[in-house]
């Protein structure tokens, strides 16, 4: 009973943070940290949604496993422990609070994965070579099946780069962290940009056109209605996204767009 309670209750409070701006449907470039879950949302009451951004995708299915009575036990030190001023509810900041602290868990565990697999004995860096060879060494033997992943390899020694700080072309834990995890590391952001320009721009003219914004959000055949949200899209990108109305939105355009100047990590 009391997991059905604390899952109606994430998922209200969920809901919460969505309508303040938490949880973007249709914007998805906007700057997120970590997915709540690696399952997508299906609806307002996917309380297998909520129960991952709730406890954490490990942790979640862990709970699975317990009988319910365990189940309460367990989810009732975590209510306690996320009800800060212990007056018995849990309020939308304090539900914020410890989603955020979810999420900077599953990087740091995600890191400590990855880098296991990576470091190799190496000490405390892992070497652009090395990390190479380990993920891209199958392209010097031939062995890309007729796919070019070059473009991806190179986009991700211009990451690397970025992330190496001191330039050493070896990464630390940390240094590490913020090359899988970008968008967790301010000193990343322009990567981010970057990266969403190339993903986005087809024409590949530097900027990004109105169709071209469009196109990336909604996928519709000829012929189709837009829904009403793409023509309030079209309107934003007409209003806010293209700044100096030029038709155009610029590196900075973008920038703003997916990394605005209020933007809160805790809130993403």
């Amino acid at each position: 009973m009391l997991s059905l309670v604390v899952n109606m209750l994430a998922s209200a409070l969920l809901m919460g943070i969505a309508e303040g701006g938490v949880l973007e449907q249709k914007e998805e470039r906007i700057l997120q940290g970590r997915p709540l879950s690696d399952k997508p949302r299906e609806g307002d009451d996917d309380y297998e949604y909520d129960h991952d951004a709730f406890l954490g995708d490990d942790d979640a299915e862990y709970f699975e496993s317990l009988d319910p009575e365990e189940s309460q036990r367990r989810l009732g030190v975590i209510c306690d422990q996320i009800d800060k001023d212990e007056n018995g509810l849990i309020n939308l900041e304090e539900l914020q609070k410890w989603i955020q602290f979810v999420q900077e868990r599953e990087v740091r565990e995600d890191t400590e994965r990855q880098w296991g697999e990576r470091n190799k004995g190496q000490g405390e860096h892992v070497s652009w070579d090395s990390f190479r060879k380990d993920v891209y060494g199958f392209i010097e033997e031939g062995g890309e099946g007729g796919y070019n992943f070059q473009p991806m390899m190179d986009r991700d020694s211009r990451r690397w780069q970025k992330a190496d700080s001191d330039g050493d072309g070896k990464l630390t834990k940390l240094e590490f962290q913020a090359f899988l995890h970008p968008e967790d590391s301010g000193y990343m952001r322009d990567i981010m940009v970057i990266e969403t320009l190339e993903d986005m721009d087809v024409d590949k003219d530097g900027s990004l056109s109105l169709d071209e914004y469009i196109g990336d959000m909604y996928k519709g055949m000829p012929g189709d209605n837009e829904p009403d949200w793409v023509t309030q899209e079209r309107e934003m990108f007409a209003m806010e996204r293209d700044k100096d109305g030029d038709g155009f939105m610029s590196f900075e355009e973008v920038q703003q767009w997916i990394i605005p100047d209020d933007f809160d990590h805790s809130l993403a």
